[in-house]
């Protein structure tokens, strides 16, 4: 039995998003469970999609997920390897060099029912593809002008051993080798040697490669590979209000409908992280939606569940509010400030007390206050008592409005045998409300999120991908045009004064408003910014 190798292999085109954290999870756990290895290997054959500065992305996202790889690896530390794997193909009678273009070989590869036409140059000689692979290695041709295609089989049932291209002309530098090439392996014909090299066992992909896999086998077998690598396909992940393609996620980016590829609403892990995810949440939903065959689609609350789950013990639990209406208690004493202890988290005594300052003028939430409340409105309105957490009952007197009629300030007076923890049981009140002292309040910015798609999975998942650039191009319009526009809605409040030294990714949970994360991008030294991680409660149940 050979040891367990796994290998996680992104292409680094773009940053990882949350279908990848599957792979990620699937493929380091899996080798740890048989005490085995997994390699972080960067597929970078192809120059004119690529950069480093996706490589250093995704190395930073696997981390921070928890994942340290064994070796780390990239296809471009094979590439003189695979030049002479495809000279043996040469030889062998099993390649050869073909003038049509990229849209006549799609004219000519057939369909599912009629089988294809053979390339005219599909019999040069030996000697004359070997001739002209060396030439295209030196830079001879254009891009495109040529290229190395598997000679297999123009009427097998499975299209892609109907003479795949193996190589291609490419005149771009490349991240890692620069200019030292010009010709790139395909995906299809690098990845088994890929495998091989490194003595992969498990090379698991996902289902859309199942075709693939006896082209995968031929590529092993027939470039005499020392050790045989086996794939293995899974379900990839489908959520619901969520695309997984880095071609829209770019799209999202270069039109300016986010600000990066860390935005908040991006499935991104980055995102993700940004918006206050935490990596044993992912992990855990990655555990939990499990590894099956069948298409199927991930209800995204059930992502929102693990992270609840996750910080519900670990988030102190202090007010916020986030569309302030100001109070004031007009039989308080002027001047006077009491510190009330409170909890920083009922569920986790370990977590502490915490002093809040009160006095004569707060805030609370605007939509705690309506001066027409409907039936079985607990809440603030005209000659209504309410409880303060963490302090007393107050009773709204007076409601003052500016020239608008839009209410600016509340005036109530206050019972101070009411205060908590006090016994009293005088009476009761039905509601209770968050609220932040004025003095000492800190300002903050709260920026709370909905889904950036409609009630979709990732239609590539579903769809039959199309070659034809106008389509692409339409497709690409369409989806941008039917993005949800209040995506983003951003509020200006307060915090308590103690969360002035809240740092980048500080987690909190605000009464009644949900769990939240310090944002690391936008968080200064005079600016103190929240992202909404996710509600308290869903109705979703695991």
């Amino acid at each position: 039995m050979r040891e367990v190798v796994t290998r996680f292999p992104p292409e680094p085109n773009g940053y990882l998003h949350i279908g990848h954290a599957k792979s990620i999870c699937l493929n380091f756990e899996l080798a740890d469970d048989f005490g085995g290895k997994t390699n972080l290997r960067f597929d970078d054959t192809n120059p004119l999609k690529e950069d480093a500065e996706y490589v250093r992305a995704i190395q930073e996202d696997v981390r921070w997920l928890g994942f340290q790889w064994d070796r780390l690896c990239f296809a471009s530390d094979y590439f003189e390897q695979m030049y002479e794997r495809a000279l043996l193909l040469i030889r062998k009678g099993l390649a050869y060099v073909c003038d049509l273009s990229a849209q006549e070989i799609r004219q000519t590869r057939g369909t599912l029912t009629q089988p294809g036409v053979e390339s005219p140059y599909r019999n040069r000689t030996v000697d004359e593809n070997l001739e002209l692979f060396g030439r295209m290695r030196q830079g001879e041709f254009a891009s495109g002008e040529r290229v190395l295609r598997a000679r297999i089989d123009m009427a097998s049932p499975n299209i892609n051993l109907r003479d795949p291209v193996l190589y291609r002309i490419a005149h771009a530098t490349h991240h890692r080798t620069g200019d030292a090439w010009c010709i790139y392996p395909m995906y299809d014909y690098a990845h088994p040697l890929e495998d091989a090299i490194e003595g992969v066992t498990h090379s698991i992909c996902t289902l859309e490669f199942a075709d693939h896999r006896p082209f995968y086998d031929w590529v092993i077998r027939e470039c005499e590979m020392p050790v045989a690598s086996k794939q293995y396909e899974f379900a990839r992940l489908n959520m619901t209000h969520t695309v997984m393609s880095k071609r829209k996620f770019k799209l999202l980016v270069e039109e300016g409908v986010v600000d990066g590829w860390d935005d908040p609403r991006m499935p991104t892990i980055s995102g993700l992280r940004r918006k206050g995810y935490t990596p044993e949440s992912i992990r855990n939903f990655c555990r939990e939606i499990g590894v099956a065959k069948s298409y199927s689609v991930v209800d995204e609350r059930m992502l929102e569940h693990f992270v609840r789950e996750d910080l519900k013990l670990r988030a102190l639990r202090t007010m916020a509010v986030i569309d302030p209406l100001k109070v004031v208690i007009t039989n308080y004493p002027d001047g006077q400030i009491e510190w009330l202890e409170a909890e920083n988290n009922s569920e986790n005594e370990a977590l502490g007390t915490r002093q809040i300052p009160f006095s004569k003028v707060l805030y609370i939430e605007r939509d705690d206050f309506t001066e027409t409340p409907p039936p079985k409105y607990f809440r603030l309105f005209p000659g209504n008592e309410v409880r303060l957490k963490h302090a007393y009952f107050i009773r709204c007197q007076e409601v003052i409005k500016d020239a608008h009629g839009r209410v600016v300030e509340l005036r109530c007076t206050y019972d101070p045998e009411t205060k908590s923890g006090s016994g009293f049981t005088g009476r009761k009140v039905k509601g209770t409300l968050h609220w932040v002292e004025a003095g000492h309040a800190q300002k903050a910015e709260f920026r709370l999120f909905e889904p950036l798609v409609g009630d979709i999975a990732d239609e590539e998942a579903t769809s039959t991908p199309s070659d034809d650039d106008q389509t692409v191009q339409d497709a690409d319009r369409a989806f941008l045009g039917e993005l949800n526009p209040t995506s983003l809605r951003i509020f200006q409040g307060f915090v308590e004064p103690g969360m002035k030294e809240a740092k980048p990714y500080d987690k909190f949970q605000f009464f009644r408003h949900g769990y939240f994360s310090v944002d690391p991008v936008l968080t200064s030294a005079d600016r103190l910014v929240f992202n909404r991680v996710v509600s308290l409660k869903s109705s979703f149940e695991v």
